[in-house]
């Protein structure tokens, strides 16, 4: 009886566990799925109130109208040209911090990991004002530029490539160096490759995080023709003074915006998905 009356606990338990997934993955996806069904609905259409799962009138007026009408796609460049070049800069600039990391000869190299510590600790909202002064004092106030410079390292991201390269045999880069090879030829060569997980999983986080970077935007851009996509998403859902009173945003323009801001990062992420586990498992191994 025992035995029976613990198989069917491990029953009970695994329903339970089931049930409970199935109802958070319903709270993710069916919020997503109504907003691409209002995208591609009639502007009649989706004014209409209730949740809707599937196109009650298909649309694509509300696509048209936030590219073309709004300019959408003046943001959508920006956002493009900002995470492009900022996430190659930052994914190059923590691989080759987390390189000098892992070098033997290194002086003080514990101290360097625990300042590089210490500063995972300072909270955002603590240093925007200073870091608003500097731009401002090397004129990079209204500029593309300061979103590209803002965030282009970050202690996290060096820790983790630090820790890949940890799991790269010294003695390669040791044959190497006596076969005359020099260290950006193997960190280019032979590290970089090695840590294909690495990179993918820094790129990842470093791309989502800049395609939806917000407050940096808010905080550094005033010139409507240098607003990126979350600044114009936030003027198309909250704003409405900026529309003409003959011009009214509807539902399905504002879900438009919302569904082409999601492309990229849906059209990114099953590339570097097979390195994503592996990367986070790995890079979170210690020395």
């Amino acid at each position: 009886m025992s035995g029976r009356y613990t198989v069917d606990k491990h029953h009970i338990f695994d329903a339970f566990n089931i049930g409970f997934l199935l109802l958070l993955v319903a709270t993710m996806i069916i919020p997503f799925i109504n907003t691409v069904a209002l995208a591609f609905s009639t502007n009649f259409a989706s004014m209409q109130p209730g949740i809707v799962l599937w196109p009650k009138e298909f649309s694509l007026e509300g696509l048209s109208t936030v590219w073309n009408r709004m300019q959408l796609h003046l943001p959508f460049m920006n956002n493009v040209y900002v995470t492009g070049i900022g996430t190659f800069g930052h994914v190059l600039l923590c691989a080759m911090a987390g390189y000098v990391l892992v070098q033997p000869s290194l002086p003080g190299k514990k101290l360097m990991v625990s300042m590089i510590l210490l500063t995972m600790t300072v909270p955002g909202e603590a240093i925007m004002i200073p870091l608003y002064v500097v731009n401002k004092q090397l004129g990079l106030l209204n500029t593309l530029s300061s979103l590209v410079i803002s965030g282009l390292a970050s202690g996290f991201s060096v820790l983790l490539m630090r820790n890949f390269f940890l799991s790269v045999p010294i003695e390669m880069a040791e044959s190497a160096r006596m076969d005359g090879a020099g260290d950006l030829r193997i960190f280019f060569t032979m590290y970089l490759p090695l840590a294909k997980a690495g990179l993918a999983t820094v790129t990842l986080f470093e791309f989502v995080g800049r395609w939806n970077q917000f407050t940096p935007a808010l905080l550094y851009i005033n010139d409507h023709a240098k607003y990126t996509l979350q600044i114009a998403l936030k003027s198309l859902i909250i704003d409405t003074d900026s529309t003409s009173s003959n011009f009214i945003i509807t539902t399905n323009v504002r879900m438009a915006g919302i569904v082409i801001a999601l492309i990229p990062l849906i059209l990114v992420y099953p590339y570097v998905q097979k390195y994503f586990v592996k990367g986070i498992m790995l890079g979170a191994n210690k020395e």
